[in-house]
């Protein structure tokens, strides 16, 4: 089976940028037009977008809403969106404005009744868990707390819930360009082996990308790697052709 790659669009301010190791002190500026960016993916033959509201990580609601409507409406990808989605407003306006999917991390650790209800009200489908760990546990608000909770007991429980897909980040790898975290995502799959799982951070090539595959890792997203020209969109064609 071949891994589907997801690219991922971080935005500040309105534009398109990558944090280290979700450090906002650690920021790069990539591109000013998200936009031009998710048609460079799209043009490249990918299906698939992982669209990161970092303001709204940090305000504790939705504050992009604009680029995603923007990339949704001039684009055909397939919008996955987080950060900061704390309430059923945050869900609806996200929809509205294009996401086929919203990502929740924090706050099926910190409010599980509300992620609950997103489940019942929006349909498990349309609902990522997002499970950041650093060390096997999990870590949530912009991973700036670590929760006690180890990764395979939050997914198991998830799943229980009609929770299928997962975006697992290795925190410690994320942005560092050091290679993924396979050996976790292979632990994970052995422990819940039915899930969707979507790995996260620290590819640093193709090759990377091969070994996940490899692995039977069914999805991956790539951020840092892309933009810092360590994978080309011809590598990224030329794969997708394979």
């Amino acid at each position: 089976m071949k891994i589907e790659i997801i690219p991922a669009i971080d935005i500040i301010d309105g534009k398109c940028v990558r944090l280290s190791q979700g450090d906002y002190l650690q920021k790069t500026v990539y591109n000013e037009n998200p936009l031009e960016v998710a048609k460079m993916f799209e043009a490249a033959g990918l299906k698939r977008l992982h669209l990161v509201d970092l303001d709204g990580a940090k305000a504790h609601h939705i504050v992009n809403q604009k680029v995603l409507e923007n990339i949704a409406s001039n684009t055909n990808l397939i919008i996955d969106f987080g950060g900061g989605l704390k309430s059923d407003e945050d869900l609806k306006i996200a929809f509205e404005s294009g996401a086929s999917m919203v990502t929740g991390g924090s706050i099926a650790v910190k409010s599980p009744d509300s992620f609950l209800r997103w489940i019942d009200k929006f349909g498990a489908e349309k609902i990522i868990l997002g499970a950041d760990a650093k060390n096997e546990m999990i870590a949530v608000a912009g991973w700036q707390e670590s929760t006690g909770i180890d990764i395979f007991t939050f997914i198991n429980n998830w799943y229980s819930e009609g929770i299928r897909k997962i975006i697992s980040t290795d925190i410690s790898r994320d942005g560092m360009l050091q290679g993924a975290s396979t050996e976790l995502y292979q632990k994970i799959l052995k422990s819940i082996p039915q899930v969707f799982l979507i790995a996260s951070g620290g590819v640093s090539s193709i090759a990377d990308i091969i070994e996940l595959q490899k692995a039977g890792i069914p999805a991956v997203i790539t951020g840092k790697a892309i933009y810092e020209g360590r994978i080309t969109m011809e590598e990224i064609k030329k794969f997708i052709a394979e």
